[in-house]
C-alpha cells in the first residue's frame, strides 16, 4: 500500500508549436532529470491552468506565449528502486501560441530548443513519457502548422 502522505500534485506543461516544431526543455531536476520534455511545473494557489502554463514557459525559456486550450492530462508516477511511490504529478498539457522571444534556458533546465515534430520520437534524445504523443496531438490541433 502506498503512503497516505503522498497526494497527487497538479501541474501544467506548456506545449508550444511553431512552424512544424515543438519547444522542449532538458530538465535538471527529478523527476525526469536529464530528459527532454515540455516546459512546466506546479500550479500556484489561485492560478488558472492557462496562466500557469504561460508563466512556466516564460520562466523556463524566456518566451512569451498565449495559452490556448487543454490538450490532455497525464499521470506521472515516480518510484524509487524498491518500487515505493515518491511523487505523483497530474500534468495538464496546455496548447500555447508563441507570441515573441528567443529561447533562453533558465536555471532549472539545462537546455531548451525547437525540434521538428516529425523527429521527436526518433530516439535521438531521452524524452519524458508521452512527449511524442502530446506533440502529435498539439500539431493536429494547430492544423499541422
Amino acid at each position: 500500500m502506498e503512503s497516505s502522505l503522498i497526494r497527487p500534485t497538479p501541474a501544467v506543461i506548456g506545449v508550444v508549436v511553431r512552424e512544424g516544431k515543438v519547444l522542449l526543455v532538458r530538465r535538471n531536476n527529478p523527476p525526469d532529470a536529464g530528459k527532454w520534455g515540455f516546459p512546466g511545473g506546479k500550479i500556484e494557489l489561485g492560478e488558472t491552468l492557462r496562466v500557469a502554463a504561460a508563466r512556466e514557459v516564460k520562466e523556463e525559456t524566456g518566451l512569451l506565449v498565449s495559452p490556448n486550450q487543454v490538450i490532455t492530462a497525464l499521470d506521472v508516477l515516480d518510484r524509487d528502486a524498491q518500487g515505493s511511490l515518491r511523487f505523483h504529478y497530474v500534468l495538464i498539457a496546455v496548447l500555447c501560441d508563441w507570441i515573441s522571444g528567443v529561447v533562453e534556458p533558465a536555471d532549472d533546465v539545462s537546455d531548451a530548443a525547437w525540434f521538428e515534430i516529425a523527429t521527436i520520437g526518433s530516439g535521438e534524445r531521452p524524452l519524458s513519457a508521452s512527449v511524442p504523443t502530446v506533440a502529435a496531438m498539439a500539431y493536429t490541433l494547430c492544423g499541422g502548422q
